[in-house]
């Protein structure tokens, strides 16, 4: 069975959410089996998407539009598609630059390989960086006193580093001069900044 997810983000027309739909029902994902969400990629809970996972079972073929309908990133993209993968559940492209996708038939296989060779040399260099960073931090680093706060550097290794998800917030905060405490106010489990992170940024950039 065909299942459909569409995302049509907050600053969007209705009109895409509808090019979405008959795209779909014309590669043949019937009316019912299509979860939707109005949301943008990265920053909003996305209910559709939560049940849309949730009912696929194996056999099953999840239909999107485009890669950018289902993830927030990349990271997040091949995760979601190697959970389908485990669980037996096909993943398939209509359009866009992973239009060849279809991990139903071997060549779909070959390509959404190659996609996720390159987000993990992606991951790696985001590692290496941010080790090189977090050794940078150390050497420099402050001995006794009180933790310094967040200044714009110790802001982008932070969420350099809390973007790999093996990471360990506690040790980044330890390594970084700062609060475990500071630096869940600042970034996201995910490495996206918060509102306090946003506002460090827009500052930095709006001083130039």
């Amino acid at each position: 069975m065909l299942v459909g997810y569409i995302r049509v983000s907050k600053s969007d027309g209705s009109q895409v959410l509808d090019l979405q739909k008959d795209a779909l029902y014309k590669a043949g994902v019937e009316v019912d089996y299509m979860y939707e969400d109005l949301a943008s990629g990265r920053k909003d809970d996305r209910p559709g998407l939560i049940a849309c996972l949730k009912a696929l079972q194996p056999g099953n073929t999840l239909v999107v539009w485009k890669l950018d309908r289902l993830g927030r990133d990349m990271k997040h993209l091949i995760s979601v598609i190697d959970d389908l993968n485990h669980k037996k559940i096909g993943f398939k492209v209509l359009a866009g630059a992973g239009a060849e996708i279809d991990t139903t038939t071997a060549n779909g296989r070959l390509v959404f390989g190659i996609f996720a060779a390159l987000a993990e040399f992606e991951r790696e260099l985001i590692r290496e960086r941010t080790q090189a960073g977090l050794a940078a931090a150390r050497a420099r680093g402050r001995k006794g006193g009180r933790p310094r706060k967040m200044d714009i550097q110790t802001l982008k290794m932070a969420m350099s580093a809390m973007s790999d998800r093996n990471s360990i917030a506690h040790e980044i905060a330890k390594r970084l001069g700062i609060t475990t405490t500071t630096l869940y106010a600042y970034v996201n489990g995910d490495g996206t900044p918060k509102e306090l992170g946003s506002k460090l940024l827009n500052k930095v950039d709006s001083n130039g």
